[in-house]
């Protein structure tokens, strides 16, 4: 009779265990900047305040040829009784020139002007304590920006239209038009850029499976000089009208659920998709260039070194269930592909990390089995704990005669983007890196600084389907040497501020893209040489008044987000005043959304009389598609949180008991 009340004791002990850790988890977690997170959204008992203030979205894109040009209207309406000032954090593609915003308020429009981002802020709280309605729009990271609106007035509606450019670079002959719809909640573990906890992280998440109350459309026109090819979306049911050379397809107005997930339009050209050319525009001030140089065909595979792959692959919470199930798909048909020649090591990560060996094992079918029976043990849990990973990455020992790549798997879900491109871009010499999202709302910043920093190449999965056709691409990619020693440069045309600074090696199946000023007249032409695995290459491009096109806005907004990325680059690597001040002037000079520029509109007209009694409302976003509610409440990096301590100490001396009552 003694061991029921031994058990009831232990029972009592373990919940007290229990009690501790929480409340030592709450004190960490209040001690702590990397414990603030999202959180989820609960409806405000007020019944006064409007909590869903964005009332819908709507994006309209042009794309003539590869320049798109984008407009992105965000209504917001108070239904409630109480003035508000509505905060919304939303994402943008990785490649937009965001270079204007307007406001509507009533029969009013606004035209918003582009400040250095202290001066907008303090504009903009002015204008919020003086009754005004303003709105300011910040860039929180490459691909986040964050919305504020105030004094919307019981009644009001209130339109903001933000105005984008964006090249679309075709791979493989094919284009693709991808609208981001909803920031992925971040993990903000052990912050090593020294930026701290940013208030845009915290933004609140509806639980998985429901539905945002926003209303969401979206509508693409394609105009070409060629026949429009097939027309495709991976992510949303489209209705789709052609005319020839121009076309028009919009996402489904039934589609409940289109703003939980990344819109991604496929579509190729008649003929040849991929070609080399030039474009030429005049402005006022100054001229424009942008050229476009196709790669050469991918080589005899007997052309192919050894090579030593080393897969780092995302555990964390975030990628449990649909994005982790992915990635397993992803990574058996690249494991289970490579070479018997070929060498490689899996290292997983989440708040620790665990690999599969100590060095590069020979691709055997033994070796394979092991890694993919180690990658289908996982579930997804805990922090993403990038860093740690990637240095214990760099650190492995290697093969001199091998070709080295890294292959890094994740959502993306970090807030430490720059101290992970500089970690990688100061040990450029010991390998490629090529960068994997997996997930239906990618952190595409993170993935695309990566392989940008890595010189090697992004890949975005969205299903099991992209998966296989990612890891054919990847293949064909590592499977054709790379060309070296580019060389450009224009003959009889006076070019400078060219961008890239330098052109990095290329893989084959994508296109070397050169943008500039140029000054005089037209003439001369672009010549090209490299070296290819099979010998020389070469690419010559005449230039003539041919080449000139109207849209010199969209060149010069072009140019000018190439040389933000070159500068933000640097910036990240060497850091200093010098790069943040030129990235100032830049966004100031060319009207550009910047991390040190912002868009700030006022209506002068005062409007709440009691602007004290404001109500600020974070708008909710919804959790991205196949991410679970686990991506929400991960505070101890590599712990289990105290129920999980819970469960195993009970498994554990349940266990006992058993074993000594059956003794």
């Amino acid at each position: 009779m003694r061991t029921p009340t031994f058990l009831a004791r232990l029972c009592w002990l373990l919940m007290a265990m229990s009690a501790s850790l929480a409340a030592l988890a709450a004190d960490n977690s209040s001690s702590s900047d990397s414990s603030s997170s999202p959180y989820f959204f609960v409806e405000n008992a007020d019944p006064a305040v409007d909590a869903l203030p964005l009332k819908a979205t709507r994006v309209d894109a042009r794309v003539l040829g590869n320049i798109a040009e984008v407009t992105v209207t965000q209504e917001y309406r108070n239904q409630g009784k109480t003035p508000l000032e509505a905060r919304y954090v939303f994402p943008a593609s990785t490649r937009a020139a965001v270079h204007g915003m307007t406001v509507h308020l009533g029969d009013r429009v606004i035209q918003a002007q582009i400040r250095e981002k202290q001066k907008a802020k303090a504009e903009y709280q002015q204008a919020r304590q003086d009754g005004k309605t303003a709105a300011l729009l910040e860039q929180e990271r490459e691909n986040v920006f964050q919305m504020n609106v105030a004094n919307i007035l019981p009644g009001d509606v209130v339109q903001v239209e933000l105005r984008y450019s964006e090249l679309l670079v075709p791979t493989d002959g094919h284009f693709q038009f991808v609208f981001p719809t909803v920031v992925g909640p971040r993990y903000n573990g052990r912050d090593e850029s020294g930026s701290g906890q940013q208030q845009w992280i915290e933004s609140p998440y509806l639980p998985t499976g429901q539905p945002s109350a926003t209303k969401f459309a979206l509508q693409v026109e394609l105009l070409a000089p060629v026949q429009i090819g097939e027309i495709t979306s991976p992510s949303h049911r489209l209705v789709i009208q052609r005319d020839g050379q121009r076309a028009t397809a919009r996402v489904a107005a039934d589609d409940d659920t289109a703003s939980n997930r990344d819109f991604i339009l496929d579509y190729q050209l008649g003929g040849e998709a991929v070609q080399s050319g030039l474009l030429l525009s005049r402005g006022v001030q100054e001229n424009f260039f942008l050229a476009m140089v196709a790669p050469p065909r991918a080589p005899d595979a007997r052309l192919i070194v050894p090579r030593d792959y080393v897969f780092v692959v995302d555990v964390s919470g975030s990628m449990n269930g649909f994005p982790l199930d992915t990635t397993k798909t992803l990574l058996r048909d690249l494991i289970g592909r490579l070479r018997p020649s070929d060498t490689f090591n899996l290292l997983l990560f989440a708040g620790d990390n665990r690999k599969l060996a100590d060095r590069s094992l020979a691709a055997t079918p033994e070796n394979t089995r092991l890694a993919i029976d180690l990658l289908d043990s996982q579930v997804g849990a805990g922090g993403t704990e990038l860093m740690p990973a990637l240095r214990e990455a760099l650190a492995m020992p290697t093969d001199p005669e091998r070709s080295r790549s890294f292959v890094v798997v994740t959502d993306g879900y970090v807030t430490i983007e720059s101290s992970a491109y500089k970690l990688v871009r100061e040990n450029l010499s010991k390998a490629n890196l090529f960068a994997f999202g997996i997930g239906s709302a990618v952190n595409r910043s993170l993935i695309e600084g990566l392989a940008r920093a890595g010189q090697g190449e992004p890949f975005v999965v969205t299903d099991d389907e992209a998966a296989g056709q990612a890891a054919q691409r990847f293949r064909r990619m590592i499977d054709s040497p790379l060309l070296k020693g580019i060389h450009a440069r224009f003959e009889g045309l006076d070019v400078y501020d060219v961008e890239p600074l330098q052109l990095p090696d290329l893989f084959a199946n994508r296109p070397l893209v050169l943008f500039g000023k140029w000054k005089g007249e037209p003439r001369g032409e672009l010549r090209l040489d490299a070296h290819a695995a099979e010998g020389p290459f070469q690419v010559r491009l005449p230039i003539s008044a041919g080449n000139l096109t109207d849209n010199n806005g969209a060149l010069a907004h072009l140019w000018a987000r190439q040389r933000l990325a070159t500068l933000m680059d640097q910036e990240a690597l060497d850091g200093g005043f010098e790069f943040s001040s030129q990235i100032l002037d830049l966004g100031l000079k060319y009207q550009l959304l910047t991390p040190y520029t912002s868009f700030i509109a006022v209506d002068q007209q005062v409007r709440n009389p009691d602007p004290q009694a404001n109500r600020t409302v974070d708008q909710p976003l919804p959790m991205p598609q196949g991410v679970s509610n686990s991506a929400i409440g991960s505070t101890v990096p590599g712990t289990p949180e105290p129920g999980v301590w819970a469960m195993l100490l009970l498994a554990a001396l349940s266990g006992w008991f058993w074993r000594r009552k059956a003794a």
